[in-house]
């Protein structure tokens, strides 16, 4: 585990690239997005950091095995640092987000934010269940393909176009697969390790599962119904 000193130096390391990676991409954006720069803008860097965290994730369980088997102290470095360059993305986000839309605009995904920093900090300043965080992070395979299909939105991809719905339908897939299914396994795996996480990391994790869920339950309502449900009552209409 690095320094206080060297973790707080990579955190805003990544916050830092993150934001100017995000003030890059506004020339990048195509005709249709030109209306909300901003967005685009964020996406595209939510998208880089869920490409970069999700693999990271699954080649830290692929080459340290061990890890799965303790997620409160087995880990690598390069997870520890994974998790600190996640953490800067987030404070980065969070920021972006509160300077660019109003309250309304964004007060979910503030809350969520919120809770990720406080876990993610909690686990990378104290280098404790960052196993159980890169578990956490195995939630931005998804995250890749929700960025993805709001992105083809932007651009201009007709529902019907073949993109988008390979994309609604892996998006929709690895959403069962690696957002619903982990955090369900997590508060699987915090229930049955009750005895052997302290009770304060217990509580602040017992809490974080009992928001997510229940937010991450809604937005699958929501894309079901958008892409699946509407979409095939367009299709009757015709």
């Amino acid at each position: 585990m690095e320094s206080m000193e060297s973790g707080v130096a990579l955190v805003g390391v990544s916050a830092g690239a993150f934001r100017l990676l995000n003030a890059g991409l506004e020339r990048l954006a195509p005709s249709p997005a030109r209306g909300n720069p901003w967005k685009w803008r964020n996406l595209w860097t939510s998208l880089a950091h869920s490409l970069l965290s999700s693999a990271g994730a699954l080649l830290g369980f692929a080459l340290h095995p061990s890890m799965a088997q303790d997620l409160i102290e087995g880990h690598p470095p390069a997870s520890h640092r994974l998790l600190g360059v996640s953490l800067g993305y987030f404070l980065q986000d969070f920021v972006d987000m509160a300077s660019n839309q109003t309250l309304q605009q964004c007060w979910e995904l503030l809350f969520h934010h919120s809770v990720v920093i406080v876990c993610f900090g909690f686990a990378f300043l104290t280098g404790r269940f960052v196993g159980f965080a890169m578990v956490a992070l195995l939630v931005e395979v998804n995250s890749v393909f929700l960025h993805l299909r709001s992105l083809l939105r932007m651009a201009g991809k007709a529902p019907g176009a073949a993109s988008y719905r390979l994309t609604r339908l892996l998006n929709l897939g690895t959403y069962l697969v690696f957002r619903i299914s982990t955090l369900a396994w997590m508060t699987r795996w915090l229930v049955l390790h009750r005895e052997v996480v302290p009770t304060g990391p217990y509580a602040l994790s017992l809490v974080g599962m009992s928001i997510m869920m229940p937010m991450n339950i809604i937005l699958f309502c929501r894309l079901l119904r958008s892409d699946f449900l509407a979409s095939g009552q367009r299709e009757k209409d015709k």
